[in-house]
C-alpha cells in the first residue's frame, strides 16, 4: 500500500488532554520511554522493564522490530529470522514472482522447506542498533544571526561528519533526522540485511478480503499478513543473496500469545510510521482541502478507472498492474477520507484556535515578540502567495502525471540516453548493452494499451486544469497541433516514441542516433515536464525556506508556551512506540462498533460474483466444520480482526501489536474511515487501529495452508 509519495514533519495535539500526552495518542521515540512514558505505560498494564523494551547493551524488544524496504514494518517471530508483516507489504514481492502459470496473488504461496523460499531482489530490512540525541552537536555553531541558507549549510556539514564517524567504516547505515522542524536532531544507526526471502502468504481472497470496498473500513475481516525470512552469512553478518547464506540467528524474537484480547487490554505498537503533520497550520489545512486533495482524487480516480478496465479484460494484465493499482487505490481512498475527516471534525477551526492562542501568548511579552512574532504573519504571507500561484495544485498535477504514467517514468529514467549517444564507440556500446539487458525487466509490468489511455487522460487533465501561463510550451504546442485531442496525440506517441514499448526501445538501440533521439516525442515531453519541475523548485525555494523557518519558530514557541506538557515528534520513518487499549467505538449517533470481528463475518460478506468477497472453498469448509484447532476463542468462534486506539500511520503497516508481557497479539494493518484526518489531527474518541488477530494468522498458516512447520518455529504462549 505504501508506495507513493512521502511527506514529513511533527506532532501537535488539539486539546489539553492530547497535549498532556494521553496514552492513546503519540508516536514516541523508544530511547525516551524510561523518562517520558514508562510510568504511564505501567499504569495501563505494561509488565516489562524499560530495559526489556529498549536497550543498546542487551537484546530487547526493539531488536525484533525491523523496517521492511523502507515502506512497511515487520517483526521477527522465530530464532531463525522468520518475519511477519502485512499481505499488502509483501504484495509487490508476490506480484513479481507471479505469472499465469504460478499466480501467487490468487492462489497464495507457501514454502514447505527452506529450499523453496524465494529471494527478492531489492528488498531489505533495517535493524535499529541505537539512536542518539545529537541536537547539541548539530546546532553547536548555529547562530541566531545566520540566514536560513547559512544555517542549513552548517547543519549539513555537521551531520555529514556524524554519519561518517558512526558508520564504523561502512558496517552501519547512519541517518540523522530533524525533529520538531529543526529544533532537535537525532541520529539512527542501522544494520541492513539484503537477503530477504518470501516464505508464505495467503491467497488474496484472504489477504485482501474486502478489497477496495472494505479498505479503511470497520468491521473488517482481512487476513492481512505475509511471511519472509532474513538470511545472512554463516557468521551472522549481512550479505546480498547467496546460496551459501543461512537463516539469521535472531538477537530477539517476539513470543506469541493465543490467549486473545479483551476490551481495555493494554496494547503497544512498535514500528516505523512514515509521515504525520500534526503541527500543520490552518493555512496548510486550507491548501490540503482546496488544492492538494482535489487534485489527487481527480487524477488518481480517472487513472484507476483506466487501469481497472484493462485488468478486468486480461488475467495477465491483472497480475502486471496488481501492485501499482493497489498502491494508487489506497492513496486515492485515503485522500477522500482525509478530506471528509478534516471537514467533519472542524480541524481548520481547531488549528486556527491554537494559532490565536499562540499569537496572544507571543504578543504578551516583548522578548517573545522578538523571538516568535514573525511566525504567524509569515504563514499568512506564504499562504497568500501559494494560493495565488495555485502552487499545491500544480505540484501535485505534475507529480501524479509523472508517477501514474509508466511510459513517462521510463522516459525520465532513461534521459541519460542523450549522453550515451554522444559517447565514443566502445563506451557507447557498453552502455547500450546494459540498457538492452534491462529492458525485459523494465517492461515486465507494462501494457501499451493501458499506458496510451493513461497518457491521453493525464495530459488532457493537465491541459484543462492548469492555467495556460503555467504549462510547458510543449503542452500548448501539442494542444494546438492536435486541436485539443490528446487521444490522437497519445496514439501518435505510441506509434513513434522509443519509450512507448519494449519493441520500439530495442529498435532504437540497434541503431541509436542523436538525430532520432532529439525528435523523439517521449524525450521532448519528459524534458518539458522536468523543466517545469525545476522551475517550480527554483521559484518555490524561497517560500519553502521561509515556511521552514516559520514552522521551526512556531513549534519552538508552542513547546515553550506549554513547558509541563509532553510533546511527541511527528512520524518520519524512524522507530516509534505507541500505546493504548483494545477498544470499541461509536462512529455516529446510535451506532456502536464492537472491537472484534470473527470468521462468521467473512461468510456473511461472501459474494461469489464479486472478486473482493470471494471465500476460498477450503476456508468455508474449515468454518463449517468449526475446525479451528487451538485458535478459537472461549465461545468457539475464530476472531479475525480487532480494534485498538493506538496512534499509527502509513509505514506502521505490518507493525506488531503487543500486550503488556511483550507477546504478539496481531499485526496492525489499517486505520478507520471516521478518523482519516489522523495524520493531521488525532481524535481519541474516534481514531482506531485495525489489527489482524494473530490467532487468525496462525489458523491460516496451520489449518488452511498446512504449513504447521512454520508455527512450530515460533514461541507460542
Amino acid at each position: 500500500m505504501k508506495k507513493l509519495f512521502f511527506a514529513l514533519v511533527v506532532v501537535l495535539s488539539l486539546s489539553s488532554r492530547a497535549m498532556a500526552g494521553h496514552p492513546d495518542e503519540g508516536m514516541w521515540l523508544p530511547m525516551f520511554i524510561d523518562r517520558l512514558n514508562y510510568v504511564d505505560m505501567q499504569k495501563e498494564g505494561l509488565r516489562l522493564t524499560a530495559e526489556e523494551l529498549y536497550s543498546i547493551n542487551h537484546s530487547s524488544l526493539k531488536d525484533a522490530i525491523v523496517s521492511l524496504g523502507g515502506f512497511c514494518t515487520a517483526e521477527v517471530v522465530s530464532k531463525e529470522g522468520l518475519l511477519l508483516t502485512n499481505h499488502h507489504c509483501g504484495y509487490e514481492s508476490l506480484q513479481k514472482h507471479s505469472s499465469i502459470d504460478h499466480d501467487y496473488l490468487t492462489d497464495g504461496f507457501w514454502a514447505m522447506n527452506r529450499n523453496e523460499e524465494l529471494p527478492n531482489e531489492g528488498l531489505y530490512v533495517s535493524f535499529l542498533v541505537r539512536m542518539d540525541d545529537v541536537t547539541k552537536k548539530v546546532l553547536a555553531n548555529v547562530k541566531a544571526a545566520m540566514t536560513e541558507n547559512e544555517r542549513s549549510a552548517e547543519v549539513r556539514r555537521v551531520i555529514a561528519d556524524l554519519k561518517k564517524d558512526a558508520s564504523d567504516k561502512g558496517k552501519y547505515t547512519v541517518d540523522v533526522k530533524s525533529f520538531y522542524n529543526g529544533n532537535e536532531y537525532y541520529m539512527f544507526v542501522y544494520q541492513i540485511y539484503e537477503d530477504i526471502r518470501l516464505v508464505g502468504a495467503p491467497p488474496s481472497a484472504i489477504g485482501k478480503f474486502g478489497g477496495d470496498t472494505d479498505n479503511w473500513m470497520w468491521p473488517r475481516h482481512t487476513g492481512d499478513f505475509s511471511m519472509f525470512r532474513i538470511y545472512a552469512k554463516p557468521d551472522g553478518s549481512p550479505s546480498k543473496y547467496s546460496k551459501d547464506n543461512v537463516p539469521l540467528k535472531a538477537k530477539y524474537h517476539l513470543p506469541i500469545s493465543i490467549k486473545g484480547v479483551q476490551k481495555n487490554d493494554f496494547t503497544m505498537i512498535w514500528g516505523y510510521p512514515g509521515s504525520t503533520d500534526r503541527y500543520m497550520t490552518s493555512y496548510g489545512v486550507n491548501e490540503t482541502l482546496n488544492e492538494i486533495n482535489p487534485a489527487i482524487i481527480k487524477l488518481l480516480g480517472s487513472s484507476l478507472d483506466i487501469m481497472k478496465e484493462g485488468m478486468d479484460a486480461d488475467p495477465k494484465v491483472k497480475i502486471q498492474y496488481a501492485s501499482s493499482y493497489a498502491g494508487l487505490a489506497n492513496f486515492w481512498k485515503n485522500k477522500i477520507g482525509e478530506s471528509r475527516g478534516l471537514k467533519r471534525l472542524n480541524v481548520f477551526d481547531k488549528k486556527k484556535n491554537i494559532e490565536e492562542q499562540f499569537q496572544s501568548w507571543v504578543t504578551a511579552d516583548t522578548s517573545r515578540r522578538t523571538k516568535y512574532g514573525s511566525a504567524i504573519p509569515e504563514f499568512e504571507r506564504i499562504a497568500k502567495l501559494k494560493t495565488e500561484a495555485q502552487q499545491g495544485k500544480q505540484e501535485w498535477y505534475l507529480n501524479l502525471t509523472l508517477y501514474a504514467s509508466n511510459t513517462l517514468k521510463i522516459a525520465m529514467k532513461n534521459m541519460s540516453l542523450e549522453n550515451i549517444v554522444k559517447m565514443e564507440k566502445e563506451k557507447k556500446a557498453e552502455s547500450i548493452k546494459q540498457l538492452e539487458d534491462g529492458l525485459t525487466e523494465t517492461y515486465k509490468d507494462y501494457n501499451s494499451a493501458i499506458e496510451e489511455h493513461l497518457l491521453a487522460s493525464l495530459l488532457a487533465s493537465y491541459n484543462k486544469d492548469i492555467p495556460e501561463a503555467n504549462q510547458p510550451e510543449y503542452i500548448k504546442t501539442i494542444s494546438t497541433k492536435y486541436k485539443g485531442d490528446f487521444k490522437a496525440y497519445a496514439k501518435d506517441f505510441f506509434e513513434k516514441s522509443l519509450f512507448a514499448s519494449e519493441g520500439n526501445f530495442r529498435k532504437f538501440l540497434k541503431d541509436p542516433s542523436e538525430k532520432k533521439l532529439k525528435k523523439d516525442m517521449g524525450l521532448e515531453l519528459i524534458k518539458a515536464f522536468m523543466a517545469v519541475a525545476m522551475q517550480g523548485q527554483v521559484s518555490g525555494s524561497a517560500l519553502k525556506t521561509a515556511e521552514n523557518k516559520a514552522n521551526r519558530l512556531f513549534i519552538a514557541g508552542l513547546r515553550e508556551m506549554n513547558p509541563d506538557k509532553k510533546f511527541y515528534p511527528n512520524a518520519n520513518s524512524t522507530m516509534r512506540v505507541t500505546y493504548g487499549q483494545v477498544l470499541d467505538y461509536f462512529p455516529a449517533d446510535a451506532i456502536h462498533y464492537d472491537y472484534v470481528t470473527t470468521l462468521d463475518g467473512v461468510m456473511e460478506k461472501e459474494d461469489p460474483k464479486n472478486e473482493e468477497f470471494i471465500v476460498p472453498a477450503k476456508l468455508k469448509d474449515l468454518w463449517q466444520k468449526k475446525d479451528f484447532g487451538p485458535y478459537a476463542d472461549k465461545s468457539g468462534k475464530l476472531v479475525t480482526c480487532f480494534l485498538s486506539n493506538n496512534d499509527i500511520t502509513g509505514g506502521n503497516s505490518g507493525s506488531p501489536i503487543i500486550n503488556g508481557d511483550g507477546e504478539l497479539l496481531g499485526l496492525a494493518f489499517d486505520g478507520n474511515w471516521e478518523a482519516m484526518s489522523g495524520d493531521v489531527a488525532f481524535e481519541p474518541e474516534l481514531q482506531r487501529t485495525i489489527n489482524v488477530d494473530i490467532r487468525y494468522v496462525l489458523f491460516i498458516i496451520d489449518k488452511y495452508a498446512g504449513a504447521g512447520h512454520l508455527v512450530k518455529e515460533m514461541t507460542i504462549r
